[in-house]
């Protein structure tokens, strides 16, 4: 089963348009575990545990298990997640972005290693750097468009002179990204809840591709804005949220605070539909 048509049936059979972020932080761990990077796996498991039903997908984040030596929680994780919500995909959020062999061996760490279903990817590079993850023909490649972080606006907003019409970056990107470098159908893009204006933009040049939108929660992202401007009959989006949700309490209840805010967030997604 590929990506888009596993995303398209979770987000299907679980009425979500909602991604958790699995991004472990042990300073910020309930009880006892607080500051024991040895609960990593635990910890993210109780939240995939609680959670599993209310979402479209799961979206580690790698640096938050290497900072930590914990490599080997992560595919801990991984496998949980395959067994305990097989239909849900799982973006496994790396940015990697790099030419030849070099991006042979992420392509392998993040499909082989990792078992994810997507992966996350800096295009900055160009078309070379995505071809050895556009290799394994079932999986998912999200490529960085319009990121919600103020230093976007230092590449991302500016126009191109050599290109017909002069298109700012992040929508030459995302032009390319839904026509010639997409022939193999496995592209989405990466576009912030912090600029609704521009997730419109972006839908508008890439009708089709599924958008991965952090920032709703802690960033501060408008969920019902989010979903008006990215969310069409022929284009899905995949709204993460990550702190809001992962620690929503400091208290033996962490997982059950965590599916309280999953479902709160997953019915204000589906209103906003409306």
């Amino acid at each position: 089963m590929t990506f888009t048509t596993q995303l398209a049936r979770a987000t299907r059979l679980h009425h979500s348009l909602l991604c958790v972020g699995l991004d472990p932080e042990p300073s910020k761990f309930p009880g006892a575990w607080a500051g024991d990077a040895e609960r990593i796996y635990d910890f993210c498991a109780a939240i995939v545990d609680a959670t599993k039903d209310l979402v479209c997908a799961f979206k580690p984040q790698i640096a938050y298990f290497a900072a930590h030596r914990a490599e080997d929680q992560l595919e801990q994780l991984m496998a949980h997640i395959k067994a305990v919500a097989p239909d849900v995909p799982v973006i496994l959020d790396a940015k990697r972005g790099d030419i030849g062999s070099t991006a042979e061996q992420y392509a392998r760490e993040a499909f082989v290693r990792y078992q994810a279903d997507a992966v996350t990817l800096s295009p900055f590079m160009g078309r070379d750097t995505i071809e050895p993850f556009l290799a394994y023909a079932d999986k998912g490649v999200i490529l960085l468009c319009r990121t919600s972080n103020p230093g976007g606006n230092d590449w991302q907003m500016q126009r191109l002179a050599d290109v017909p019409g002069q298109p700012r970056l992040f929508e030459h990107l995302a032009n390319l990204a839904h026509s010639e470098w997409n022939s193999t159908g496995q592209l989405g893009l990466v576009v912030g809840a912090t600029f609704p204006a521009e997730i419109a933009r972006v839908r508008a040049l890439a009708p089709t591709l599924p958008l991965l939108i952090p920032g709703v929660g802690a960033q501060g992202g408008d969920a019902e804005a989010t979903v008006k401007a990215g969310l069409t009959d022929a284009g899905t989006i995949v709204v993460n949220s990550s702190r809001a949700v992962l620690y929503a309490s400091r208290g033996e209840d962490f997982a059950e605070a965590a599916r309280r805010v999953a479902l709160a967030t997953r019915d204000q997604l589906n209103a906003a539909r409306g």
